[in-house]
């Protein structure tokens, strides 16, 4: 079974933005917690919080964490020269390759066998706020669990592109 779903992130990184499946109808949203730090909650339509990704102090790995505040994994970006890597620990469960050619805007997510387990990819136009249509093939994490992964390499990229332009590109 695969399910895809749509969102996206806020030009400004701060707010609420819809989250919906492939019959265009609103399954959740997120919460962008602040245009200043680069959390996100993760809500049904009841408002429950499902999942929040945030970073922690002086910290450039993103953790993820359920809604009671049970910290469920943590992603870290793999050093890589012609391809963009990273890893999703998913503590007790599996770890998790995420992978993309070196500027392709589609990433496909392994679980430790070296089967897709999910897919994502960049859907926006120039000028505008990320947008991304996430495909899960699996049952084993949720797939808002997946969102929070998905925001967390978006986050990271951002951080990484901030930092390089801060620095002059060095």
């Amino acid at each position: 079974m695969s399910e895809s779903i749509y969102f996206n992130d806020n030009f400004f990184s701060a707010g609420e933005t819809e989250i919906y499946n492939e019959k265009k109808e609103r399954i959740g949203h997120l919460d962008l917690k602040s245009a200043f730090s680069s959390s996100v909650d993760i809500l049904d339509t009841d408002e429950n919080i499902h999942f929040q990704g945030y970073f922690p102090f002086f910290s450039n790995k993103w953790n993820i964490i359920d809604g009671n505040e049970k910290e469920l994994g943590i992603l870290r970006a793999r050093f890589s020269l012609f391809t963009k890597a990273y890893e999703y620990d998913a503590y007790n469960r599996e770890v998790f390759k995420i992978e993309s050619e070196a500027f392709s805007r589609e990433y496909t997510i392994f679980n430790q066998t070296g089967d897709t387990v999910c897919h994502f990819k960049k859907v926006n136009n120039f000028l505008e706020s990320p947008a991304f249509q996430l495909t899960d093939f699996t049952e084993s994490i949720s797939t808002f669990e997946w969102i929070a992964v998905v925001m967390g390499v978006n986050a990271i990229q951002k951080r990484r592109n901030s930092s390089a332009a801060s620095h002059g590109g060095a």
